[in-house]
């Protein structure tokens, strides 16, 4: 239960914090970045969780940022595409792939992963008695 709680406070803390930034620099949001932020924050905590904070912080962001440039073009190409909600897109930023991901964001995105597993390992260790990270860059 403690780890449904542990997780559930996560998606919704990263769901918030992503919707917020949205918010604070384009103006405006949609529900579905609520989910896409959540999952991203929860992905960046369990994935430090499960290999113990072993790995050098630089993987852990690479990792995650792929992961959540992954899902960005995935959530990108259903809502965007599929169903021609027109959320974003990206067609005139350098090097995008159908306007649904781009090199600027994707290092923008890389950022919000530090810091994201960062809060994300230390709010578990804090609020739910979680292994503390043992973080180190090289």
């Amino acid at each position: 239960m403690r780890k449904i709680s542990e997780y559930a406070f996560l998606w919704g803390l990263g769901g918030c914090l992503y919707y917020s930034f949205e918010l604070l620099f384009r103006g405006f949001s949609h529900w579905t970045m609520f989910l896409l932020g959540g999952i991203s924050l929860l992905f960046c905590t369990i994935q430090g969780q499960i290999l113990k904070w072993e790995d050098p912080l630089w993987i852990q962001i690479l990792r995650c940022t792929v992961f959540v440039v992954s899902l960005e073009f995935i959530t990108g190409i259903i809502v965007n595409k599929w169903m021609g909600l027109a959320i974003w897109d990206y067609t005139g930023l350098p090097l995008q792939l159908f306007g649904q991901i781009c090199l600027p964001f994707a290092v923008i995105f890389s950022g919000l992963c530090a810091f994201a597993i960062l809060a994300g390992g230390y709010l578990a260790c804090w609020l739910f008695q979680d292994i503390r990270p043992r973080l180190h860059f090289l």
